[in-house]
C-alpha cells in the first residue's frame, strides 16, 4: 500500500474509533432535573450520569422563564425511563446528549414549547431552527415575554460573569482601602504638612471631617501630595 494511502487509512480508523468511544446510547431513569437543560439519570448499573441537553440552551434560573423551563423539562422526563444518545463531554464533565421519551425528542420538544433557544454555537440539527421560528411566531413560552426579558442565556451569562468580575474587583479595592484606613486614627493633625501620605490625608478628610484639607472642594485633599 502506498504510504499516503496507508496514512489516510490509519486516519479514518482513528476517527471512527474516536467517534465510537465518545458516542454512546443507553437507557436510564431520570432522577433529577437541575434546570431547563440539565438532568441526572441512573443507568442500568446504578451509575448516576449528569446530562446536558445538546444543541439547546434554556434560561438560567435567575432569568425570566428559567423556573418555568425547568418545570417543563421535569414534566417531560422526571421519573421516566429515557433513551440517552451522547455525543461528547463538556468541560464540567457532563455528557452532552439528545434525550428521547419513547419517540419524543425532548431537546426538540423544549424548543417547540418555547422553553429553549437553539444554541447557535453548538447546534447541528437545522430542523431546530424551524421549531424555534414557529414557537416565536406563535408567541409560546418565553416568546410571550416582553422583548427586553428575552435575553439568550449565553449572552446573559457573559454579562453576569462580567458584572461578577467587576464586583469582585470593587470588593478587593474596598477591602484594601479598609485595611489602609485601619492604620490611621483621628488625632490632632490639622494641616497638609502634617500628613505622611495621601492615604492619611484622605482618611482625615473623609473619616475625621477635616474639610480644610480640601480647599477647592473637588474631593481631593492636600493636592500637593495627592496628585
Amino acid at each position: 500500500m502506498h504510504p499516503k494511502n496507508n496514512s489516510f487509512f490509519l486516519f479514518v480508523i482513528f476517527f471512527l474509533f474516536s467517534f465510537s468511544v465518545q458516542a454512546e446510547e443507553f437507557r436510564a431513569k431520570v432522577v433529577a432535573v437541575s434546570d431547563g437543560d440539565t438532568i441526572t439519570v441512573l443507568d442500568s448499573s446504578n451509575r448516576q450520569v449528569k446530562i446536558r441537553l445538546a444543541e439547546i440552551d434554556t434560561p438560567e434560573s435567575s432569568q425570566p422563564y428559567g423556573n418555568r423551563a425547568k418545570q417543563q423539562l421535569s414534566d417531560l422526563v422526571f421519573n421516566k425511563t429515557v433513551t440517552v444518545r451522547t455525543d461528547t463531554t463538556d468541560r464540567y464533565g457532563r455528557s452532552i446528549a439528545r434525550i428521547y421519551v419513547d419517540d419524543v425528542d425532548v431537546n426538540a420538544m423544549m424548543v417547540e414549547l418555547g422553553a429553549a433557544w437553539v444554541y447557535r454555537q453548538y447546534a447541528k440539527d437545522q430542523s431546530l431552527y424551524s421549531l424555534e421560528d414557529k414557537a416565536k411566531k406563535a408567541k409560546v413560552g418565553l416568546w410571550n415575554l416582553p422583548e427586553a426579558e428575552r435575553i439568550p442565556p449565553w449572552e446573559w451569562r457573559k454579562v453576569y460573569r462580567k458584572n461578577k468580575s467587576n464586583n469582585d474587583k470593587t470588593l478587593k479595592v474596598e477591602s484594601q482601602s479598609d485595611k489602609t484606613e485601619a492604620n490611621f486614627s483621628c488625632g490632632t493633625k490639622k494641616y497638609c504638612t502634617q500628613m505622611t501620605s495621601c492615604e492619611e490625608a484622605k482618611f482625615y478628610l473623609k473619616q475625621c471631617g477635616l474639610g480644610r484639607l480640601d480647599r477647592d472642594g473637588d474631593g481631593v485633599p492636600c493636592e500637593s501630595i495627592c496628585r
